[in-house]
Order: C-alpha cells, then structure tokens, then sequence
C-alpha cells in the first residue's frame, strides 16, 4: 500500500512521494539518512514531516547544513514533528538553510 513518505539523503536532498517502501525514493547510489512521513497543512502554508522509516530511522539533521527542497515546495515551511514527550518540534525551515531545486 502507497503512503505519503519522505527521505532525506547524505546530499541534503528531501525526496518525497506516494511509495510502498521508504527504499524507493532512492536513487542511484543515494545514501539515506532517515525518513518518515508527510502530510501538508495548506490552511498553516507548512509541509509537515514525522514519525520515522522503519528501515532508515528518524531523519539525522545534525548531519547537514543545507537540505535541498523541490521548488515546487517554495514558500512552505517546513517543520519536523517528534511526536514523543522529550523533542521538540525541529523547525527545518530555521535550522537549516534551504535551497530549491527544479
């Protein structure tokens, strides 16, 4: 069954999509660093991203300084949500610098 779910990759790329198995946004010889899943609050303009993939783990942020976002996402904030009682909420869109690609 297809799920919204999301990756991101040693290359600071954030790939999303409607897959069976996070393994299938790769591409090439991508190396993840964690994934989870979407969901779109279009009434808050944010992308919002959670939970974890069951292969890849919750998405390592301390690892990169930039994430490389669609352009078609341009204008969204992008918040990563714990879900859990010790995390707050990772704002993505202030931690990190954005950069949209075509």
């Amino acid at each position: 069954m297809e799920q919204p779910k999301f990756i991101i990759t040693m290359d600071g790329f954030l790939r999303l999509g409607m897959v069976s198995q996070h393994k299938d946004l790769l591409l090439g010889d991508d190396e993840c660093i964690g994934g989870g899943y979407y969901q779109f609050d279009w009434t808050a303009g944010r992308l919002l991203l959670d939970r974890a993939s069951y292969d890849f783990g919750r998405p390592r942020w301390h690892l990169l300084d930039t994430l490389k976002v669609p352009a078609s996402f341009r204008g969204l904030r992008i918040v990563y949500v714990y879900n859990d009682d010790f995390h707050e909420d990772f704002n993505v869109s202030d931690e990190l610098q954005i950069e949209y690609y075509e």
